[in-house]
């Protein structure tokens, strides 16, 4: 629910001008939530009991279902007397809500359902006073009690289902067991934990903050985060996410994020942001009820100058304008929008997507392209040293630890990646000075005296070094492998070439298969050479491929798509995709990746699993669907209902009473809840390639 009707809401429970006690935060936000779905209920309920008397005392009602109840001395005010407390009760709070749209000058949905039951509560106490008009006094208190009964239902409804971020944060425990320095443990509240304190994760524990675990071994269950749905094994070394579950095995963590700088703690963020923010089709909606307010008077004015020139002005006429006001609140248009977008955030959350702009998650839906950056998202990130080659005359030791020397100040992964071949030969590398990262194209140091780099294909255009023949031909093997080379450049001589190897996760091809089924071009964008780009491109299926690119370079092929009339979506993981995620229509961040790039996206997937791409389309596919199947029905009902109060079938014998128009109303409403509710079960699963192996399936809603 927007924050607009969070404010009409709380001026119909305590007044236009009430003061809160407390303070802003989550807990506030969510107790509103279910404050103001009590309130609905509470009025509901009292409203609906003090409507039986005036229904048992209806005429017409007596005169329908054939019974009669005793009449008495003043039994003639029962009904007058039990609407007015009934209007006072459970009609009152809709025109306080109405007053900040008449404020705004922006009718909308309280406006006509003010309106509504204000028309019918003036006319009904006039036909008092003038006998010879029938009263809507049974009517009356019938559309207050629906109008109640349908927001009851939008409150629940919006507070179920955002209930994600109350769940989340009922995640993180509220104490910890710290590890003094002297080995002791004490029990202390989660709020007074430090970075660099050490907590102990017993068996069946949470993790109380983000760290990274120094000793023990045990498998932490991360679905309520991530949407992985299988244990993920930890050992020294590896991070944890603080909220998620500790398994068999016990754990000594060293804390690495607390309080708001925790990845939960993130996420609580994304979700409230996303449950708040608005879509295309709800602005769309919210105008609707703006122009319907205008259509019922349009259409009221036209049934009173129609009916009078056709039976003259009589009670007749001011019942048909009455009936038409009464049955034109769009109750189910304003429901339509809300229930989906804070069922598909609370689903998009359990399945480890989390929603930064929602207007980019409709967007996904029309997707015509999506670029994946290669390393990290569609294979594993993790180099290794293969194999490589020298020029004659140096020796492959002697070129390893060269190398490692260079790279011995970088934390790329190509880097590591030489480092660890040289320590798994025992080569001890060189001390190395005037170290330089040279961005896109590789490192450049000083090693006992030489001009030493390591770097792609890019560097060797940079430094206008000629490759001999024979490392061109272990180049283009090594292409041909889906490797990557790097090249040994001393004093300007081209002296060996290393191959590279970056597995392709297996992911990969069920998240390249299931776009192609949704009808979306699949690119990938790399740094590499074109034969590896095209390697992996050919075994993956992806059909455009963007090789060697440089980093400042990777948001001018989002551009080159763009402009090609597509509409694309960028998923990536890194610094330098920031400015690609953000040139994209559909900026996708995974959740291990660096926090400029979650930053600059419109979607973050807290898993690292390109499969969540797919289901991010198929969710956005679903929910746009019931967003349309909501506003048709919503819409179509007062195209239908308005001109049978209007009168237009009349002259066949055909009216619709006021009765009947709100039970249409409250059928409508229900029907939308239900239809929204429904996305709870739409299948995100990925269909498995033949012969391929199980992987992470997408998590049900509640």
């Amino acid at each position: 629910m927007d924050d607009k009707s969070q404010r009409e809401a709380d001026e119909a429970d305590h007044g236009p001008h009430s003061q809160h006690d407390g303070h802003d935060g989550h807990d506030d936000h969510g107790g509103m939530h279910e404050g103001h779905e009590q309130m609905f209920r509470r009025r509901f309920f009292v409203s609906t009991l003090l409507s039986i008397p005036v229904l048992l005392y209806s005429e017409m009602l007596q005169e329908w279902l054939g019974f009669s109840v005793p009449a008495f001395p003043g039994s003639e005010w029962i009904n007058p007397a039990f609407a007015v407390i009934v209007f006072a009760y459970g009609g009152v709070p809709f025109l306080q809500m109405a007053v900040p749209e008449l404020k705004d000058r922006s009718p909308g949905m309280m406006t006509l359902i003010s309106m509504a039951i204000t028309v019918a509560f003036v006319y009904s106490l006039a036909s008092v006073v003038f006998p010879t008009q029938s009263a809507f006094f049974w009517e009356l208190v019938t559309l207050i009690d629906i109008m109640l009964l349908g927001h009851w239902i939008e409150m629940r409804s919006v507070r179920r289902a955002s209930s994600a971020v109350d769940e989340l944060a009922k995640l993180m425990p509220d104490t910890a067991e710290r590890i003094s320095d002297d080995g002791d443990t004490e029990e202390v509240p989660v709020s007074e934990l430090s970075e660099g304190d050490l907590v102990l994760v017993r068996p069946g524990a949470s993790v109380p903050a983000d760290g990274i675990v120094e000793e023990g071994d045990s498998d932490v269950e991360e679905s309520m985060i991530t949407g992985e749905s299988k244990p993920v094994s930890k050992k020294p070394g590896d991070e944890v996410i603080g909220g998620t579950i500790n398994g068999d095995g016990s754990l000594r963590i060293r804390v690495g994020a607390t309080g708001e700088e925790t990845t939960l703690a993130g996420i609580m963020r994304l979700v409230e942001e996303a449950q708040q923010s608005k879509s295309k089709t709800q602005v769309l909606a919210d105008r609707a009820a703006g122009w319907l307010f205008y259509v019922a008077l349009g259409a009221a004015v036209v049934t009173a100058i129609a009916w009078t020139i056709a039976v003259s002005f009589n009670a007749t006429v001011i019942e048909r304008v009455v009936t038409v006001l009464v049955i034109a609140c769009p109750h189910a248009l304003g429901l339509a929008i809300p229930l989906v977008v804070a069922i598909n955030t609370s689903l998009a959350a359990r399945n480890g997507m989390l929603v930064r702009d929602r207007i980019a998650m409709e967007e996904a839906r029309n997707l015509d392209a999506i670029i994946f950056d290669k390393t990290g998202t569609l294979t594993e990130g993790e180099h290794g040293v293969v194999d490589m080659a020298t020029v004659d005359g140096v020796d492959e030791d002697d070129a390893l630890t060269l190398a490692a020397g260079v790279e011995s100040d970088s934390e790329h992964m190509i880097a590591r990646a030489i480092r660890e071949a040289a320590n798994d030969q025992d080569l001890t590398a060189p001390d190395a000075t005037d170290f330089e990262a040279i961005k896109g194209r590789g490192v450049r140091a000083t090693v006992d005296g030489n001009e030493v780099y390591v770097g792609g294909p890019n560097l060797l255009t940079q430094l206008d070094s000629k490759i001999p023949a024979h490392l061109q031909r272990f180049a283009d093997e090594a292409g041909q492998n889906a490797q990557t080379v790097v090249y040994l450049v001393r004093d300007g001589e081209l002296i060996a070439a290393f191959a590279m190897a970056d597995v392709i996760r297996e992911e990969s091809f069920r998240v390249v298969d299931a776009l192609h089924d949704l009808g979306i071009e699949v690119a990938m964008l790399t740094g590499d050479s074109q034969d590896v780009a095209n390697a992996v491109a050919d075994e993956l299926g992806i059909d455009t491929v963007f090789a060697e690119v440089l980093p400042e370079d990777k948001d001018e092929k989002v551009q080159e798509l763009q402009d090609q009339s597509k509409l694309v979506g960028m998923v990536g993981d890194g610094v330098n995709d920031a400015p690609a995620l953000t040139r994209a229509d559909v900026g996708i961040a995974i959740g291990s990746g660096t926090d400029v790039a979650v930053q600059s996206a419109d979607v973050i997937l807290v898993q690292n699993n390109p499969m969540d791409v797919a289901r991010l389309v198929k969710l956005s596919k679903a929910s746009y669907r019931k967003m349309q199947e909501n506003i048709v029905w919503a819409a179509g009902y007062n195209v239908f209902a308005i001109p049978l109060a209007a009168g237009v079938l009349a002259p066949v014998g055909i009216l619709l009473s006021p009765a009947v128009g709100a039970l249409l109303m409250s059928l409508s409403t229900v029907i939308v809840a239900i239809n929204a509710q429904l996305l709870r079960r739409v299948d995100l699963s990925i269909p498995e390639l033949p012969g391929g192996t199980p992987a992470t399936d997408a998590q049900p809603a509640d």
